[in-house]
């Protein structure tokens, strides 16, 4: 079992940053394929970025060059730095790990960029 707490969200104008922090319990964290999603309002959720293999990372298209996925092992933690935010960044951003037939999410830190 492994349970995930996003936390980092909040109200920012656009252009600003924010970072977002994804921790982990359980010994899992370090063998997990992690990565974060993002749901808007009446949209589908859709991926944002993840770790492929070893430390390989993929993102979206809309946010490559401005989003920056790391972890920390022995923290058990994930980060995702969101820079350049835009409004279409608004989402809940939620944080993912998959090992196995492990497939567990949180319960999602809200992104609103605004003016």
């Amino acid at each position: 079992q492994v349970q995930l707490v996003e936390s980092g969200g909040g109200l920012v104008q656009p252009g600003g940053s924010l970072r977002l922090s994804c921790a982990a319990s359980g010994s899992i964290f370090s063998r997990a394929a992690m990565g974060w999603y993002r749901q808007a309002p009446g949209k589908q959720r859709e991926l944002v970025a993840r770790f492929t293999s070893g430390s390989s990372t993929h993102y979206a298209d809309s946010v490559r060059g401005r989003f920056t996925l790391s972890r920390d092992n022995a923290k058990n933690t994930m980060y995702l730095q969101m820079n350049s935010l835009k409004p279409e960044d608004t989402a809940v951003y939620y944080c993912n790990a998959r090992l196995g037939w492990i497939d567990a999410w949180g319960q999602g830190t809200q992104v609103t960029v605004s003016s």
